[in-house]
């Protein structure tokens, strides 16, 4: 067996520690790639236009045959057969060579924490094939292969971490934690995905419940997003995000107006029919192109092997995605939630109605079902986060009385769920969303960090990165994730609110509208839109846009806490002053709504309501806003926090205010700008407890 190191620079050694030179460097490139696919086959196709970019195709097929040979010439005299090459493809023959991410990831999945640690020790902070460069493609292909490798390793370290805390191993638990950031660096970085990557694009359809007078979708629905969680595990595959997918549920658009909508080349879709214990399902490859189907299957299954039919679904798919477009795709792992059959009907009901989130009872009604699914099964990480999910929700879009207690319910869930399965992701990313309600802005930070490194191409997890450096002024950080995320699920009228109020910051006004109206369109309210159009000097329309509000009252947006419903005469007046306090432009207007806001604010149950913290950043009234909150930030207000960042009249009078900065020291966010950065509209003065000079005019 030879021994080949991929953490910096590629190196090719024998059984006795001889290292075996390779001059030809894109033969040693060709190597260095099968040892980083691992067990993985890769299509001579795409090797030759990888390693010899620009090149005619006879000519790099040509070229890459040479390289094959010579390769070959050079590893036979070792006596072992290394490469297994086909008509079509070339692979490392199985053992023939260990990596050293190899023996790491050997280490870490058997618990080997001492040889783990030393290994961290020995690759520190040496990047995967360092040096290697053979232009855009194959440097694409390596970032994304790279990206997945830390990935795992990050995964295999937060269980060895889980697994020592468990067994009250505080020594090792010490040694590995702090091993660690030699590779993962303690410095967070903020690089960002490339939008638009070379993965195949994909988009699962709802599929459709057979005989079931549509009270079985949410099985239906279950169905459709396992299979969207499982391909997306897929690294040949970027997977269209769940809100896309659902928003062309019985829709009469054609498939190649959907797919050029999600912008994917193809589409999946289904039904399934429940007899019973009894389930079929029927699947269907649709090329997003011309409509026309690829390739369609029947499987039929029981609820005693659930997980197992919806593994051979998921290996169904990505191997006729593959032949569909001649490449190898690796079949994504499978996944056994619980062995409880009620736990998971229950979970599939919870999720369903959380996916709602509006109507009469309807998120009270989904943690019922999640808690009756967590009682079944205590271990059932999935349904835990699905239970954290909608106490944020409850937080977020209820008019409930207490936020607070709904973000400690909401922690201890995402907590239970990452002591059961650390490597998902979003479970760190709503732990995050309490932690701001904490007042600690960097532990918020690092767990949106660590969700992204688990997940990078959860959409939800990108979200709400993007929306935590938003929140901290970190804008053009933000942006990079907010894109990416809309990338993978175009259709999310939040996603698209994100970026409406990212290109305001920026002073992308015109951006801003065009996101705003967007938004609008799915159904998102218009406050963003109507804000932006003001700083255009189009006030008349913004202020019929700011109006437009309340036609998604109690739908998407609801009355502040503990208030009575007001009369229609009463909250036809009670807009017209918001409309015309942030958007008419006029002295007066803004000292009226300011006025009427210092009333809320001292009659209300909840003096931090978001209905008090968004106006006060509209209409650029700071002292209303440090009073709100800090007296507390909830999920519901921490929501305006991303409106403070625009260098437009009066919204700049916040963060160029003298008590700016105490404010932002007491709530935690300037912590946070220590460690990530200071906002792209302050300079980051030299102590930062001084005032920087700019803000004390």
């Amino acid at each position: 067996m030879g021994y080949a190191s991929l953490f910096g620079t590629f190196q090719l050694r024998t059984a006795e520690n001889r290292e075996i030179t390779i001059t030809n460097r894109r033969a040693r490139a060709l190597l260095a790639m099968l040892c980083l696919a691992g067990n993985e086959a890769i299509e001579r196709d795409f090797l030759s236009k990888l390693l010899w970019p620009g090149r005619f195709e006879a000519h790099a097929k040509a070229s890459l045959r040479q390289c094959l040979l010579d390769l070959g010439k050079l590893l036979a005299p070792r006596g072992t057969e290394i490469l297994d090459v086909s008509r079509n493809s070339v692979a490392l023959h199985p053992g023939s060579i260990l990596t050293d991410l190899d023996a790491l990831e050997g280490a870490l999945a058997g618990e080997d924490f001492a040889s783990a640690i030393a290994q961290l020790h020995a690759i520190g902070t040496k990047p995967i094939l360092d040096q290697m460069d053979f232009g855009g493609p194959f440097n694409q292909w390596l970032a994304r292969r790279s990206g997945d490798c830390e990935k795992r390793l990050h995964a295999a370290i937060e269980a060895g971490l889980a697994e020592l805390e468990r067994t009250g191993d505080r020594e090792m638990y010490a040694r590995l934690r702090d091993a660690w950031p030699a590779r993962s660096a303690a410095k967070p970085s903020l690089a960002a995905p490339a939008v638009g990557s070379d993965r195949t694009r994909i988009a699962v359809l709802p599929f459709h419940p057979v005989g079931a007078g549509g009270a079985q979708d949410y099985f239906a629905d279950g169905i459709v997003e396992e299979l969207i969680t499982a391909l997306g595990q897929v690294p040949q595959l970027l997977v269209a995000g769940r809100t896309s997918s659902f928003h062309f549920r019985d829709s009469p658009l054609a498939p190649p107006e959907i797919a050029k909508t999600l912008r994917v080349s193809h589409l999946i879709e289904g039904s399934v029919q429940r007899q019973g214990e009894n389930l079929r399902i029927h699947i269907h490859l649709i090329d997003g192109a011309t409509g026309f189907e690829s390739w369609s299957q029947r499987y039929d299954g029981s609820l005693d092997g659930i997980f197992a039919l919806q593994a051979t679904v998921a290996h169904a798919v990505t191997h006729a995605i593959g032949d569909a477009l001649g490449i190898a795709v690796a079949p994504p792992p499978a996944r056994g939630m619980t062995g409880s059959k009620e736990a998971y009907d229950l979970f599939l009901q919870g999720r369903a109605l959380s996916g709602r989130v509006f109507g009469e009872g309807v998120l009270g009604t989904a943690v019922d079902l999640l808690e009756q699914a967590v009682a079944l099964d205590p271990e059932f990480a999935e349904a835990w986060i699905a239970l954290a999910e909608a106490h944020q929700l409850i937080a977020v879009y209820t008019p409930c009385l207490d936020r607070a207690a709904e973000s400690e319910r909401m922690a201890d869930c995402a907590r239970t769920a990452i002591a059961l399965a650390p490597q998902l992701g979003y479970a760190y990313s709503l732990l995050g969303v309490h932690q701001w309600t904490q007042n600690d802005i960097v532990g918020a930070l690092d767990l949106a960090f660590k969700a992204y490194r688990l997940e990078p191409t959860n959409p939800a997890v990108c979200m709400r990165l993007g929306s935590f450096l938003l929140y901290c002024g970190r804008t053009a950080d933000a942006m990079q994730y907010i894109e990416a995320a809309i990338d993978q699920d175009p259709v999310d009228g939040r996603k698209f609110n994100l970026r409406s109020v990212g290109r305001f910051n920026q002073g992308d006004i015109d951006g801003a509208i065009e996101a705003g109206h967007r938004m609008v369109d799915l159904g998102f309210p218009s406050m963003w839109l109507a804000v932006a159009t003001a700083a255009s000097g189009q006030h008349e329309l913004a202020v019929a846009q700011y109006q437009q509000t309340r036609v998604l009252l109690n739908k998407v947006i609801f009355p502040p806490a503990g208030t009575e419903p007001m009369p229609p005469a009463v909250m036809d007046a009670y807009w017209q002053v918001a409309a015309n306090g942030v958007c008419s432009g006029r002295a007066a207007d803004r000292a009226t709504y300011c006025a009427l806001l210092d009333t809320m604010q001292s009659q209300l149950h909840d003096p931090a309501d978001a209905s008090i913290v968004l106006p006060a950043i509209f209409m650029g009234y700071p002292e209303r806003l440090f009073e709100a909150v800090s007296h507390a930030i909830s999920p519901a207000n921490t929501l305006c926090l991303l409106s403070i960042w625009a260098d437009v009249d009066p919204i700049r009078r916040i963060w160029q205010h003298p008590e700016f900065i105490p404010f932002a020291q007491r709530i935690g966010m300037a912590a946070a700008w220590d460690k990530y950065g200071w906002p792209d509209l302050l300079p980051a003065p030299s102590n930062r407890f001084e005032t920087p000079s700019h803000l004390s005019n």
